[in-house]
């Protein structure tokens, strides 16, 4: 086999195309693998750089090809487009991952392990099941508000809605809906152990990974938003400041400027959305506590911008003195606040 510096593979579902080549860039390897040829493949190669795009099973190839030797390099799939020359095809896929990777500018994705992968998704699994729950405490919600019975917000007002239709004297409902909606009702008391028997796994975990303690003492962070950081940041040393990191999470303006002149426009909410969206949740609770009345820059911020605005402000400094705990592996230190 002829010497091979940089390969791409390619990922897919049954076929995987892998684009090879030498020192000198010549295209030496082109040719596609079926999943079962891809590790006995590699493992007949000498150790070289591997490329792969950041998507779908990415991370569990990285680890079996690095266990062969193979320096395993994940991209993000919009640096990668950048390179597609002409037509989109697997072939060509794979040899604008094989010029990107080689790009002394690019940045890569770090590889999760097995653990962490693990752990992110006992998040993913919890936030269907919250999905769900939500669409079907709408759907009881608006089937009951059909026949006028009404309740006030909030998904602790469930229990007064499940409570008339089991009540035999309340006749507000038709007998063929009732029945349906005690069966959607027994439905939602599933879905919510099962949502609190995740929330024990990902507490268990999360007490066992320093990072993950580090992580909750700042104002703002529970053991759900801690270990979400803590499965799905695998390597917060890939971010040059913590800037950066929030800037990966899509916290910053959206800049789009020519001659001179930048527009900042809304924030760019590109990268983990999951993440995203607790980081503002969290934000949101440090605006309702008490600390927003005695940080003198929330106080100002609030008094400027208006409520959700400053919560995003504050998700970004939230996400930035997060990374700073995790690169240092130390609690969160606070600033004494004015009396």
């Amino acid at each position: 086999m002829k010497e091979v510096s940089i390969v791409d593979l390619d990922l897919g579902k049954r076929e995987f195309q892998v684009h090879g080549v030498d020192g000198c860039g010549a295209v030496v390897v082109r040719r596609s693998l079926r999943r079962s040829q891809v590790l006995s493949y590699f493992g007949r190669l000498e150790p070289c750089l591997v490329g792969m795009e950041a998507c779908a099973t990415s991370h569990y190839w990285g680890r079996e090809l690095r266990a062969l030797g193979h320096d395993v390099r994940l991209i993000p799939p919009s640096y990668a487009k950048a390179y597609v020359r002409r037509n989109k095809n697997d072939a060509a896929d794979a040899a604008a991952i094989c010029e990107a990777v080689s790009r002394p500018s690019m940045r890569f994705v770090a590889i999760k392990t097995a653990e962490q992968q693990a752990a992110g998704g006992l998040h993913r699994v919890r936030a269907l099941l919250v999905k769900q729950r939500t669409m079907q405490t709408n759907a009881l919600r608006g089937l009951m508000a059909e026949f006028g019975v009404v309740v006030a917000a909030g998904p602790h007002r469930v229990g007064e809605l499940v409570a008339m239709l089991a009540d035999p004297e309340d006749r507000r409902i038709p007998a063929p809906l009732c029945e349906g909606l005690l069966s959607l009702a027994r439905s939602l008391g599933e879905l919510e152990r099962r949502i609190a028997a995740l929330d024990r796994q990902i507490l268990d975990w999360g007490r066992s990974q320093a990072t993950c303690r580090h992580l909750i003492t700042i104002p703002g962070f529970g053991p759900i938003l801690s270990s979400a950081l803590a499965a799905m940041v695998a390597d917060p040393a890939g971010f040059r400041s913590g800037r950066d990191f929030s800037a990966s999470l899509g916290l910053v303006p959206r800049q789009s400027g020519t001659g001179g002149k930048l527009r900042l426009g809304p924030i760019s909410k590109r990268g983990n959305g999951y993440l995203r969206r607790l980081l503002v949740n969290g934000a949101m609770s440090v605006l309702n506590s008490r600390r927003a009345r005695q940080d003198p820059w929330l106080v100002k911020l609030l008094e400027t911008k208006p409520r959700k605005v400053a919560a995003v402000a504050l998700a970004n400094k939230m996400a930035r003195i997060a990374w700073a705990v995790m690169m240092r592996q130390e609690d969160f230190r606070p600033r004494a606040l004015a009396a």
